[in-house]
């Protein structure tokens, strides 16, 4: 068993599907409209075979994702060394997302950091 895809919603569809696109090198599907709910998204596909769904619908309520809350909190990306940790964090806060911690070794032994992102949602970079 594996977990076929992840989904999110977020206001704006085309700067979440640029985000990690351009930073996180997944790879975009041409997107779905349905005319009748306003509903949209793009499928997100990573070269390991991970999705990530990201969805827009008129309507849906906002979340205060400036706290920790039950639910999803994080969204964790392996990028292969502590090198490319260090370096993607900081191509990150200059393209101005804020880095919330990182990177540095947690208590229970990942290297990572934080960065706030897309709409306040956390995006985890480890090794």
């Amino acid at each position: 068993m594996r977990i076929e895809h992840i989904a999110m919603y977020v206001n704006d569809l085309e700067d979440a599907r640029d985000f990690f696109v351009n930073y996180l090198g997944g790879r975009s599907n041409d997107g779905y409209h349905n005319k009748d709910t306003g509903f949209r998204s793009y499928f997100i596909s990573f070269e390991d075979g991970a999705r990530l769904e990201l969805m827009n619908k008129p309507g849906v309520a906002e979340t205060d994702s400036s706290r920790e809350h039950t639910g999803c909190a994080h969204i964790a990306f392996s990028v292969g060394s502590r090198e490319r940790v260090d370096e993607l964090t900081e191509i990150l806060r200059g393209a101005g997302y804020e880095v919330k911690s990182g990177p540095r070794t947690t208590g229970d032994g990942y290297y990572e950091s934080s960065i706030a992102a897309i709409e306040g949602n956390i995006i985890e970079i480890t090794v």
